[in-house]
Order: C-alpha cells, then structure tokens, then sequence
C-alpha cells in the first residue's frame, strides 16, 4: 500500500491539507498528517487538529510528501531544516515524490533548493514567483515535473489531489464521480 505523509506547521492552509488527505484516503491511500512538532496544530483559520503522528525517522517509508501552504504554515515548514533535508532526500530517491501546493512550491522548495529547471506552479504573485526565478513559473492549476508535482492555491486542492492518486496508482475518476465532480465538469460544457 502506497504511503503519504502531509507535513503541519503551525499556520497551515486547511482545506489543503486536510481535502487532500481526505481524498487520498477515500482512494484507499493510507494519508497521514504528520505535524512537524507538536500533537495538536492549528491551520490558518484557527482550527486546531490532532495529528496523525510527529516527524520521525520513519519518514523514509512513505512514497509521497505534501507540503501544504498557508501562512505562516508553508514558511514555518521552510525554516525546519529536517523539513528541508527530507525534501532534499526525497528528491534524489526514486520512486518518491514531492507535493506542494499554494506558497509552499515557492517557500519549502526554494529553501530546499531542489526548483532550478523545474516546471513549478505556486500560488500567483510577484512574491512567489520571484522566490521561483530560478524554475521554469508556469501559470496552470497543477504542474507535474517528474517527481515534483505544485499546483496553485486552495481553489485547486481537488484537482491536485486527484492527480496525487493517479500518481500514486489510483483511480480518480472513481473518486469524482463518487464525489460529484463530474457533474461539475459537465455543468462547464
């Protein structure tokens, strides 16, 4: 079974992190929330949640981090320097990924300094993108390089999610039909 670890600060976006484990969850992905400090974290609107676990050395287990954004969340996960190595390993290790949505592409992976010559998406804005000069900015709501997957802000959390399943070998549109997407989509039509 494919494993996902979602990396918590303090300051995390919600619905980024906790839609995306609740997709990954409903595809029969085992998610977990992995605060990077403490048992009890609070999201950006205040919310207090449990985490799963707090980061520890079994990190290398998992096949997939996400780094979700949000303020200070996405800043808070770049100035932790385990955050920053374990980023940096998974980059180097096949078959792992890295997720990073909203002002974490910008933050976490230029910290990391894993962007140069990548395609990357953040969460739209001078700020951001100049964080990003050294990648290659593309202006789309999820981005797929390799094994670094970004995508823009909490408006897309869904799209991104799906695509995580897919990446990881599960069926998305089992999911949105199940969840109403399609209808969506057909709506747009």
């Amino acid at each position: 079974m494919k494993k996902v670890a979602i990396l918590l600060a303090d300051g995390f976006e919600d619905i980024e992190a906790l839609a995306t484990t609740d997709i990954l969850r409903r595809a029969g992905i085992q998610c977990d929330l992995v605060s990077i400090e403490k048992e009890f974290v609070k999201t950006a609107h205040n919310i207090t949640i449990k985490a799963d676990k707090i980061l520890d050395e079994d990190i290398d287990t998992y096949n997939m981090i996400v780094c979700p954004g949000g303020l200070p969340g996405a800043e808070n996960l770049s100035k932790d320097k385990r955050v920053i190595e374990i980023v940096k390993k998974f980059n180097r290790m096949e078959d792992k990924y890295i997720a990073a949505i909203c002002a974490a592409p910008a933050m976490v992976l230029s910290a990391a300094e894993i962007e140069k010559d990548r395609y990357i998406t953040s969460y739209p804005g001078e700020e951001y993108e100049n964080m990003l000069e050294k990648a290659n900015y593309v202006d789309e709501l999820v981005v797929v390089d390799g094994n670094l997957i970004t995508s823009r802000g909490p408006a897309t959390t869904l799209l991104f999610a799906y695509k995580l399943v897919d990446i990881l070998g599960g069926n998305s549109e089992e999911l949105k039909q199940g969840m109403l997407w399609n209808m969506l989509e057909e709506e747009k039509e």
